[in-house]
């Protein structure tokens, strides 16, 4: 048995994050992957079960801190765990249970064996289960449904484990079929959401028990809703307030006047005061979004953009001119 660097195998330092450990074995997934390869198919696949082994601990933060408290003594753990698969085989499979009997060999190496697939390791069928892992995808709301709230049934692109081979791209020491050894299937599913009223961008919606299944008998893992608001072509948002421009006559700005103003609960009169310069913000106490904490609402802040007159008569233009003499003179 020889001991496998994980690390050196993906490219990356022992402190790499999750994240970077997930994107180097995509890239390298992809380079290796043997109809990418159709040289020398059979190394490739070599290599391909090899990156997949690596990301099959690293990827995984039980494993991946197993095998770093592992290190250099990594030999004596492997004699202790070959004593134990013997004395197992003597006393008799029927008192122990590990993986293989209920998934099958892994089709890695000795050395995940004898480590990560419970080979010379005693468990009981109980602390056998293990939950499944979280899953989080993007979850895109207009602003109306933020302001409403309420269930909402939605279809959404979810990316999870292959079930055939259980994320590692490999099955029975050959590429996953399922998969085609990328270990990840996307599909679609639908469900039924309670959004939040006033629920803003950003913020995680939990459905549990939605995301990857658990193994053993385990618990599903959850499923995390990032929110993401669609562009809205009326409002802007800032927190729990609401921004609009609203085109009105120069003559409602110079007079004065009312006007409808639309608001998310329908349209409203807004009065302008007289000699309101142009691009002044109005405020609509209360017309915002409503406030997930505390009760209440924001308030709407509406722009006024002065709309100057076209295809003017000539006594039209006459009676401009005449006002920017009287301005003129004071």
């Amino acid at each position: 048995m020889n001991y496998r660097n994980y690390y050196e195998v993906l490219g990356v330092p022992k402190n790499a994050s999750e994240k970077d450990v997930k994107s180097a074995y995509r890239k390298l997934a992809r380079k290796w992957h043997p109809d990418a390869n159709p040289n020398d198919p059979k190394a490739a696949e070599e290599k391909f079960k090899e990156i997949a082994e690596a990301y099959e601990v690293l990827g995984d933060p039980e494993k991946r801190k197993k095998y770093d408290a592992l290190g250099a003594d990594w030999k004596r753990a492997a004699q202790q765990a070959e004593a134990q698969r013997q004395y197992r085989t003597q006393r008799g499979a029927e008192q122990y249970f590990d993986e293989e009997q209920f998934a099958g060999a892994s089709g890695f190496s000795d050395f995940f064996d004898a480590f990560f697939s419970g080979i010379g390791r005693r468990q009981t069928a109980t602390n056998f289960a293990r939950r499944g892992g979280d899953l989080e995808t993007t979850l895109d709301l207009a602003l109306a449904d933020a302001f409403s709230g309420g269930k909402k049934s939605v279809s959404l692109q979810i990316e999870d484990a292959c079930p055939r081979c259980g994320g590692t791209g490999v099955f029975n020491n050959a590429i996953c079929p399922t998969c085609h050894g990328t270990g990840r299937l996307v599909q679609s599913k639908r469900f039924e959401v309670t959004i939040p009223k006033g629920v803003r961008e950003g913020q995680r919606i939990r459905l549990s028990g939605q995301g990857s299944a658990g193994s053993g008998g385990g618990q599903n893992g959850d499923l995390y809703l990032v929110v993401h608001f669609l562009k809205d072509p009326t409002y802007e948002r800032h927190g729990d307030d609401l921004h609009e421009d609203l085109p009105v006559s120069i003559y409602d700005l110079v007079l004065g006047g009312e006007v409808r103003v639309p608001t998310m609960t329908g349209d409203v009169t807004m009065t302008i005061p007289p000699e309101t310069q142009n691009n002044k913000r109005l405020r609509l106490t209360g017309k915002g979004m409503p406030k997930p904490k505390g009760g209440g609402s924001g308030d709407l802040y509406v722009r006024l953009i002065g709309m100057l007159p076209t295809n003017l008569t000539d006594k039209e233009r006459k009676l401009f001119k005449d006002l920017a003499k009287l301005q003129e003179t004071g």
